[in-house]
């Protein structure tokens, strides 16, 4: 999960270190860097498995939306 935040909300490994200190979590910052370092790799290959391609034409749909009687 603290590298999924790190990710997602670009912390400082620091400020990580202390989000995990108020949870109850002892870690120190140097270790989540070297879990960052291991499971980045992983995560990319696994998301790149379920990218969906998308081709070069794209269709746009209108829609209109009345706002108080307008």
């Amino acid at each position: 999960q603290s590298v999924r935040w790190y990710l997602a909300y670009s912390l400082s490994l620091r400020n990580l270190e202390e989000m995990m200190a108020e949870r109850g979590i002892i870690v120190d910052h140097s270790t989540l860097h070297r879990w960052v370092i291991r499971l980045v790799p992983l995560l990319d290959k696994a998301f790149r498995r379920r990218k969906c391609t998308v081709g070069r034409r794209w269709r746009m749909d209108e829609t209109y939306i009345k706002v108080k009687g307008q």
